[in-house]
């Protein structure tokens, strides 16, 4: 078959995206499979084409033998010297079809062989490089919906946006330029499937790395997204640099490249924080952009901690509808509850936990009486203790070492635990103890000064002035209250200096 070939396969690969190898491939399929309906058998069939490709032709390869049994597979040794004069018995022809001969019923099945094998070339060629766009942004127009869903004209193929991965703030129209994300690539029957979303988070991951250089070099890296599509969207970064503010190259100078991302998402809000390995700092940055004065773990292993704001802070900090603390849950992973100072006061909370925060606020000072309630403390050692009628610090101290020592179901490992513990969250004040005083002592303090008085050398002390008493005139001195000898009442008057 001599045909000019070209045009065709050159509109087949601009048309269907194929490349001229499969084509040609696909031509010679379909000749073998109409050899195959002529004849019954294609074993012997042989396709070949030009140099430059533009014809094609298709030989049946026949054996030279002295009496013809399989007319497909044999030749006469005279019918073949009249199609090559040097011809032997024993030799191998190649006698060209003339595709005409085919009958009708070859020629369509030929044909349907050719669309078969020219769909699943193109479905292979486009699987092959749509399943590496995967988790990638692609660009579309609205084509047309059907029970929720948007078909998105691609080029060389149609994608699907389904209604639950559609943002709820966006509206579309025909011909309307679709920005989508790359979830899934399958096959089916009709061709290919590429599911396309706007609502998830490698959708807003994707379009920071289009917006920000710098999240798109790994210079900033986004350490986990959060989103209620349409609502609110919270993203957590850190900077593998430190000369690098990671918030700062998100939102970019007067907010343009954040607010470029805004405008994708039609409006969509959105809060960049710093990630902090330190779960603390990181709860108080997630609950952005309330202000969190404190956050008090109430739970390391079960993760729950629970956040003080103020009054004023209160309903920001929970969002409306609890959005924002809803969202602040999953960025960080930790079970978060909202409190003020007063609701928090009122909790009935850990020992631990209380002692947190009246440093924070100052308002009460609680000191830790119970073994208890030491940080740290092993509970089966509290109890242990309990049962030996030892409950408090104080008592726990006050005990000799050939006490503690016989002390049931507590070994001296577990009491030096302990008293580390005590030593460092308890502040132990010692009082003096003094002993009784000794009868000696008591003597010499009974002849001792009164408090505050200076004693004076024996010889130093001054012996009380002497007068004359007015009655009888005997000698009286200033420390008697009446005269010795005639019994009269005295009284002495000072002149002050």
């Amino acid at each position: 078959m001599a045909t000019d070939m070209s045009d065709a396969i050159r509109q087949i690969i601009q048309d269907r995206g194929i490349s001229e190898e499969l084509v040609l491939k696909t031509i010679e399929n379909t000749l073998l499979a109409a050899y195959k309906r002529r004849f019954g058998n294609a074993d012997n069939a042989v396709v070949r084409f030009s140099d430059d490709n533009r014809e094609v032709s298709i030989y049946a390869k026949k054996k030279i033998v002295d009496g013809v049994y399989d007319p497909v597979c044999e030749i006469d040794l005279e019918e073949a010297r009249e199609l090559s004069p040097e011809g032997e018995i024993g030799d191998e022809l190649l006698i060209e079809v003339d595709p005409k001969e085919f009958d009708r019923i070859s020629v369509q099945s030929a044909k349907q062989t050719a669309h078969q094998s020219i769909r699943e070339i193109q479905k292979d060629s486009l699987y092959s490089e749509y399943k590496d766009k995967v988790g990638e942004i692609i660009i579309g127009y609205y084509q047309r919906e059907r029970n929720g869903t948007i078909y998105v004209d691609l080029g060389k193929v149609e994608g699907i946006l389904p209604k639950k991965f559609q943002s709820p703030r966006e509206i579309y129209h025909v011909n309307d330029r679709i920005k989508a994300l790359i979830t899934e690539v399958n096959k089916i029957p009709a061709g290919l499937q590429i599911v396309l979303s706007r609502t998830h988070t490698d959708f807003v991951r994707a379009i920071f790395e289009l917006e920000v250089p710098e999240v798109y070099d790994k210079t900033v890296e986004i350490h986990k997204i959060v989103r209620e599509p349409g609502y609110r969207t919270k993203l957590a970064v850190y900077s593998n640099r430190d000369d690098v503010d990671p918030v700062g190259a998100c939102v970019g100078l007067k907010g343009v490249r954040i607010q470029a991302v805004i405008r994708e998402l039609e409006g969509e809000k959105i809060d960049i924080l710093k990630y902090d390995p330190d779960p603390r700092r990181f709860i108080k940055n997630a609950l952005s952009p309330a202000e969190v004065r404190d956050v008090v773990v109430l739970d390391e292993g079960k993760h729950q901690a629970l956040a003080v704001v103020n009054e004023s802070q209160l309903s920001l900090a929970i969002g409306k509808q609890g959005l924002n603390v809803r969202l602040a849950n999953r960025l960080v992973d930790w079970n978060i509850d909202v409190k003020t100072e007063e609701q928090f006061l009122e909790l009935d909370i850990a020992a631990e936990s209380r002692r947190a925060v009246s440093e924070l606020f100052g308002e009460y000072d609680e000191e830790i009486s119970r073994i208890s309630e030491l940080p740290g403390v092993d509970e089966a050692l509290a109890g242990a203790l309990k049962k030996n009628n030892i409950e408090f610090i104080e008592d726990y101290l006050a005990l000799s070492e050939e006490q503690l020592a016989s002390l049931e179901g507590v070994s001296a490992e577990q009491l030096a635990v302990l008293q580390k513990l005590i030593e460092e969250n308890v502040e132990i004040v010692e009082e003096e103890y003094e002993a009784p005083p000794s009868e000696e002592d008591a003597v010499e303090a009974s002849e001792a000064p009164a408090a505050g008085e200076e004693s004076l050398p024996e010889e130093e002390e001054e012996a009380p002035e002497e007068y004359e008493c007015p009655e009888c005139g005997a000698k009286i001195t200033t420390d008697m209250t009446s005269c010795p000898n005639c019994g009269i009442g005295l009284s002495f008057e000072y002149e002050e200096d």
